[in-house]
């Protein structure tokens, strides 16, 4: 593979032949400094562009930590939080309280990659197979976005990918070992012109983890190019082949989570549970100028991946094509001289075609691969579409510093579900056919918000909504052999109040957010008894939810430009506050009907802070340190079970040195996370998911495992990164 990845790059190489003109240079955006913190006036375009919260991190945040390592980074931020089966994969990202609903991959947050959504046209986001080691930026639009980015009721999350704006040749090394024999290499070649710019990447990463069976392994190759044709003309091109393997451990007790006690979950162990990923992903994007006014940026985008999943229960085939395309026009105009008018107008559209077989295991602890009979097993093939169709239009009056922001989208979903087990005759005694078609309402989403800026401040009050249509699976209840008629897609209406300014001579920047989000027609797993015996599981709209909190995001820079010992001092308080509630919700367990109304959310600390300290000195020595918090937590929807509370400090010393000819740049370093030894988890079995127990697990009889540990002692890593410019 790696080889065809050469032959593509020099394929490019010759493409910039073509792309050749006397234009001074590719149309880039340059970063624009400030004494604030690098990001802030990317985040404050983005802010005023999507007029609800939304917070950035660039390269300089990134690389606090390993980015790797997506909870160290993204999991910062006030009002999201980052969870994750295993140490480097399993991600499940929650945004504002939602997204942790399912025991696996992320649902109800919608997920991009340079422009491409990794979130397929179900709604299911798998993050196993994604290199965040090249990642240069991340944002995360905060509550629904439906109006620009269909369906997802937490937020939206989006990495970018940036090529060099150093002309020539360079090539870098990324080299990093440490605890639980972490090996990470990143090779990097870059070649840039006044027209072409493009990089390819070959990425490592390997770990034996902290946990029994916890391995990781992951390979990857990407490739990406932007071409500028004309001045009207540019195309972007992305490409990459991943690899992933990802050892399970599986979930423990409570009990032997508080005394630190990591034995693994021998229902896991015994078939040495894993989960093995390869995927491929291709995105062409064309941005044309028509006239100085009017432009289109279109995305076709593809995605294939292949993946084996075998755990304590049943082993999995998945086979899942994604395709589609996202097109944006924008159109701005003056409607007068204090008058300026700016609409985005757009559609995306995705179609998934996924093969997946599920076999149960018989539960032979002799024989732990003995599977059950062939009938009562899935074998599917799932054809999904999802379309979206929106506008956004912003009226600017520049004589006031005011803005009005009005969007609406129309959002679609339907599926298809074929039984290749339903042939007639395939399997003796076996009369049902689980097939089934089901396509949901179409649904509006509209968006209003006013901005107002006073001199460097930015006022927002806002409106918004999102939804969430259930997944193909959770569409059909299998055990009545019938389509779940009666299930509606969830509906969020946010109304929030925010602010975001700088103070102190642009020093000080910070971000506060006001919110209330009503969820209605919640969609949670349900059990009922089954004649035939036993309990089924179905999914069902269980009520509504109500979340209201207060984000408070707060930095401050001080350079010291005399200072021998210190350059900088870069400082910043995340802070989050919850009053997250069941509102009329009620659920069946064991056949039982509980209502849980006025219960506090699972899963959801009512406080979360991050606080960093990171200091320079003028000859290249740098410190980043870092602590997070995340208050106790219920795991029940009863709110009988609470989970105690953590906070992790972590620390990154280095030092970056250019010889004197700037051809050579170094950036050695050591590093350490949960430097004060504290017990954490990373993962948990929450609502209807709880009391988790599969036969032969090791445990005692009757106890329920629904925790996955963190590292409880301190973890080092150290690297060099060392860039050559030809």
């Amino acid at each position: 593979m790696k080889t065809k990845i050469v032959v593509l790059m020099v394929t490019f190489f010759t493409l910039n032949l073509i792309a050749q003109t006397k234009q001074d240079s590719i149309n880039q955006l340059k970063n624009i400094i400030v004494n604030s913190r690098q990001k802030t006036l990317k985040e404050r375009n983005e802010f005023k562009r999507h007029g609800q919260s939304t917070e950035l991190l660039t390269t300089e945040e990134i690389n606090r930590n390993n980015p790797s390592f997506l909870e160290q980074s993204l999991g910062v931020m006030a009002g999201v939080q980052v969870d994750k089966r295993t140490q480097l994969g399993g991600q499940r990202i929650v945004i504002r309280g939602y997204g942790n609903d399912q025991k696996f991959n992320n649902w109800g947050i919608k997920v991009y990659y340079n422009q491409m959504p990794l979130t397929n046209a179900e709604g299911v986001t798998i993050l196993d197979d994604v290199d965040f080691s090249i990642v240069d930026k991340m944002d995360v639009i905060k509550g629904p976005a439906s109006t620009m980015y269909g369906s997802g009721v937490g937020g939206v999350v989006r990495f970018y990918l940036k090529n060099s704006e150093e002309k020539g040749i360079s090539l870098t090394q990324n080299t990093t070992t440490g605890t639980f024999n972490l090996v990470q290499s990143n090779t990097r070649l870059d070649y840039v012109t006044d027209n072409t710019s493009m990089f390819v990447n070959f990425g490592h990463l390997q770990s034996n983890g902290y946990r029994p069976n916890g391995q990781s392994l992951k390979n990857f190759v990407t490739y990406k190019g932007d071409f500028k044709f004309t001045d009207k003309q540019s195309v972007s091109v992305f490409l990459s082949h991943n690899y992933s393997h990802e050892g399970i451990s599986g979930q423990i007790p409570y009990s032997y989570y508080y005394i630190n006690y990591d034995p693994g979950n021998d229902a896991y162990l015994r078939k040495n549970a894993h989960l093995n990923m390869q995927s491929s992903r291709f995105g062409i994007t064309n941005n044309f100028n028509f006239t100085n006014t009017f432009k289109n940026s279109t995305v076709l985008f593809y995605s294939g991946t292949e993946s084996e999943r075998l755990v304590a229960g049943a082993s999995e085939q998945f086979s899942s094509p994604n395709y589609g395309l996202r097109s944006v026009f924008t159109k701005s105009n003056d409607i007068s001289n204090a008058i300026e008018n700016v609409m985005d107008f757009g559609t995306e559209i995705q179609q998934c075609k996924s093969l997946i077989s599920n076999f149960r295991f018989s539960g032979d602890l002799n024989n732990p691969f003995l599977v059950s009979p062939i009938a009562p097993g899935n074998y599917y093939k799932y054809t999904t579409n999802q379309q979206s169709i929106f506008i956004h239009n912003r009226v600017n009056f520049k004589k006031f510093d005011l803005s009005l922001i009005i969007g609406v989208s129309a959002n679609k979903i339907d599926y298809d579900r074929i039984d290749l087990l339903a042939l007639p005759g395939l399997i003796t005694g076996n009369s049902n056919n689980t097939s089934f078609s089901k396509s949901f309402t179409t649904s509006y989403n509209p968006h209003i918000a006013i901005q107002k800026t006073y001199k460097d401040q930015i006022f927002n009050l806002s409106y918004s909504e999102g939804y969430n249509a259930p997944t193909a699976a959770n569409s059909f209840i299998a055990a009545l052999n019938k389509t779940n008629d009666d299930l509606v897609a969830e509906k969020a209406k946010m109304l929030e109040f925010s602010v975001q300014g700088l103070l102190f001579n642009t020093r000080f920047d910070y971000q506060v957010s006001l919110f209330n989000i009503n969820i209605n027609n919640k969609l949670t797993q349900l059990s009922a008894p089954n004649p035939a015996g036993g309990n089924y599981t179905f999914t069902a709209n269980t009520g509504n939810q109500l979340n209201r909190g207060l984000e408070a995001s707060v930095g401050y820079v001080h350079e010291m430009k005399s200072n021998p010992i210190l350059s900088k001092i870069t400082s910043f308080v995340n802070f989050s506050y919850f009053d997250f509630k069941y509102i009329d919700f009620s659920t069946r367990v064991g056949g039982i009907l509980s209502d849980f109304s006025n219960k506090t959310v699972v899963g959801i600390p009512k406080q979360k802070y991050s606080i960093g300290f990171d200091f320079q000195s003028p000859k290249g020595i740098y410190l980043n340190t870092t602590f997070n918090y995340l208050s106790e937590v219920f795991s029940d929807f009863a709110n009988t079970n609470s989970v105690n509370g953590f906070g992790l400090l972590n620390s990154k010393l280095g030092y970056k040195f250019t010889t004197d000819n700037k051809k050579l740049n170094f950036d050695i370093f050591v590093a350490g996370n949960n430097l004060t030894n504290q017990i954490n988890y990373t993962f948990l079995f929450l609502g209807s998911n709880i009391n988790d127990f599969d036969p032969g697990n090791g445990f005692p009889t009757g106890m329920a495992a629904d925790v996955n540990p963190g590292s409880s002692r301190a973890y080092f890593w150290n690297g060099i990164n060392i860039k050559y410019s030809f």
